[in-house]
């Protein structure tokens, strides 16, 4: 039941079952008068009385059952329900040296700041790197495929990084190699090489994951020897890691370069001498050859946070239930490291959810992220700060935390471009993204928990029903729909596949088909995998698009404007489409949902302005729909459109 139904009524009785009660009650309550008082009709005087007090008490039932907004929060609170604080973007971003550099290689700190522009016109979006960056300067100045036989120059499709290429070819197959040439002049020195791997995802394909036990092993379909050219051989290049597993998801690959033994060559097509390292397949299962994105070198991953340290939060006073506030918000989950000095020295206190577990010795607190309020124990579930008198005004500090995050973060490709700081060697002109930041959420809003807690409190943090599914879905990631599919399995459409489970995720986006990374995929399948039943077989997945495309011509009022009333029908017809802000009630289009074309036509005339529409058609994956009839669309499916084409004019026009 939603939450919104679960407040208690306080009486629910009507006018008329009030009046109906009482006119049963008068012989019972007034044996004196039944004799006299027969008419129990509207013509009598006593029961117009009566109706008065029914009508009354009505009105005050009504009034009284009405439990305030304020009530209806503390519901949420006395369930232990809060509002999901607002999560940062996620991005990967390319911080290439100086040609002019005069080393050979130069670290880029953790936590370096680079903006975006807002796309609401606000102040700059800022972004820090995760950890340190060992950026080369020799850059990757060519790549080649070879298949087995011949050299193929993949450098162009690398640089653009729109189309694609593959890496060991159309086939995969044994023997063959991609090679990475370096532009460097001199000795080739031992440091980590870090590839930055991006593959090219097929968007008409779902893109199955299948949730595993926790930080399960992945054993990558190929076999891949890592070497680099000697002058006159190929000699074992030392693999570190590699994220990509054999080059069949994005990720990183982590090369340690020998001291020395690296020497220049020339590999046709490519005609100047480079330094070269290679991936050999030596032994290929590959069910897919690879198809790759694009390949880089100093690329690291950057979040949409700032960091603050040393911070001054104020002085203990020794008082039960203190609460302190962070100058900044929303702050990261787990960023904070908070010390309170009692005199001996300062002390790491831990973060909790709440002080119901926690000892009056305890060194806890409670963080609400949102608001940045720090909350202490009372002594009894939670131990107080002692004050400072050596220090009674700043004996907590928060030491580190960070804070960012929200939509506006999920920037285009190339808008991470601008240093904060300059950093010497460092190319600023050519600090980019390469893909779009992702996974930024705002916070959320009440209605959204509404919904929330009567799913929360019926799942118990247990996958069981395809509800349980979708509600933990979305909490553990940035994803704003989910659909389970009981009994379908990935590899098998249209078969009842007996213990599986798919759900279709997607994610908290303006992008008008939203699709989470693989990042996004795999942290909703661990956080699942923990909950589900053992005999439960899950997948996660992207969801699947159909192109919805409307033809219409408008007769427009004569008093109204044709470019305004042009405008705001495509914009309503893209929204009533829209996965996740369409559909009838504004929440996204419906998993499957048939296009109804009388609803249609009824969304077209919600736009002030419009007179009458003249002719409407539709069209699915470019295919021309019945005319005036509804349209199915896949059962698992989701709508979009972009470009409608309307044609607006008016009466006399015609």
């Amino acid at each position: 039941m939603p939450l919104d139904q679960a407040i208690p009524t306080i009486d629910d009785r009507s006018f008329d079952s009030l009046l109906d009660e009482v006119r049963t009650r008068i012989a019972r309550y007034t044996p004196e008068w039944t004799p006299v008082w027969t008419d129990v009709n509207d013509n009598d005087p006593g029961i117009t009385m009566v109706q008065v007090f029914a009508f009354l008490a009505e009105i005050l039932t009504y009034r009284m059952s009405k439990t305030p907004e304020l009530n209806y929060i503390k519901f949420l609170q006395l369930l232990g329900i809060e509002l999901n604080a607002a999560e940062p973007s996620q991005a990967e971003v390319a911080f290439p040296v100086k040609a002019t550099f005069a080393g050979f290689s130069l670290i880029v700190p953790a936590h370096t700041q680079v903006t975006a522009e807002s796309a609401d016109g606000g102040p700059p979006v800022t972004f820090e790197t995760e950890r340190a960056l060992i950026a080369l300067r020799p850059p990757l100045a060519a790549v080649l495929s070879f298949d087995g036989f011949s050299y193929i120059s993949a450098t162009k499709e690398n640089t653009e990084a729109t189309q694609g290429f593959e890496p060991f070819g159309p086939g995969a197959a044994d023997g063959s190699a991609v090679l990475l040439g370096f532009d460097h002049t001199g000795v080739f020195p031992a440091v980590e090489v870090d590839l930055s791997i991006t593959t090219l995802a097929d968007p008409t394909k779902a893109g199955a994951f299948k949730c595993g036990l926790p930080d399960s092993p992945a054993f990558a379909s190929a076999t891949l020897r890592w070497e680099y050219w000697s002058g006159t051989d190929w000699r074992r290049l030392s693999l570190l890691k590699d994220d990509t597993v054999a080059f069949t998801r994005s990720g990183h690959v982590h090369l340690q370069t020998p001291s020395s033994g690296m020497q220049p060559g020339v590999f046709p097509p490519e005609v100047k001498s480079l330094f070269w390292i290679r991936a050999l397949v030596q032994n290929s299962q590959y069910e897919r050859p690879p198809k790759l994105l694009a390949i880089r070198t100093n690329t690291i991953a950057v979040q949409q946070a700032q960091t603050v340290q040393f911070e001054v939060i104020g002085g203990s006073n020794g008082r039960r239930d203190q609460v302190f506030t962070l100058g900044n918000t929303p702050v990261l989950k787990g960023s904070l490291n908070l010390e309170v000095d009692q005199g001996a020295g300062p002390e790491l206190w831990q973060e909790v959810t709440d002080f119901f577990g926690s000892s009056p010795t305890d060194l806890h607190y409670v963080l609400d992220r949102t608001s940045g309020d720090i909350r202490f124990g009372d002594g009894l579930n939670g131990a107080i700060p002692v004050a400072n008198a050596a220090n009674p005004l700043g004996n907590i500090v928060a030491r580190e935390y960070r804070f960012g995050g929200g939509k506006n973060g999920n920037v285009p490709a190339k808008a991470i471009k601008t240093l904060t700081t300059s950093i010497p060697g460092i190319d600023d002109n050519n600090v980019a993204n390469l893909l779009a930041a992702h996974s930024g959420r705002d916070e959320e809003t009440l209605d959204e928990a509404k919904k929330r807690a009567p799913r929360s409190i019926k799942s118990r943090c247990r996958a069981v029903t395809a509800e349980d599914f979708e509600q933990l879905a979305m909490e553990a990631a940035t994803i704003k729909r989910a659909k389970a599919l009981p009994l379908f399995h990935p590899d098998f459409p249209g078969v009842r596949f007996p213990g599986a489970v798919t759900v279709i995720v997607v994610p908290d986006s303006d992008d008008p088909t939203p699709l989470p990374s693989e990042g996004t995929l795999r942290t909703v399948c661990a956080y699942l995998d923990q909950r589900r039943l053992v005999t439960t077989e899950l997948y996660v997945i992207k969801p699947t698009y159909q192109r919805i495309e409307v033809e219409a011509d408008i007769v427009v009022s004569d008093n109204a404007d044709l470019a305004d009333v042009k405008k705001r029908v495509e914009q309503t017809i893209k929204d009533y489409f829209h996965p996740l802000k369409g559909g009838e009630d504004g929440q996204g289009w419906p998993f499957g949902g048939t296009i109804f074309y009388s609803r249609v036509s009824q969304r077209i005339f919600t736009v002030t302005g419009v007179e009458s529409i003249k002719s409407l058609k539709m069209f699915l994956d470019g295919v021309e729909t019945q005319f005036c009839g509804d349209v199915t669309i896949n059962k698992s499916g989701l709508l979009f459109s972009t470009d409608p084409q309307i044609q607006v004019h008016y009466r006399f026009e015609d």
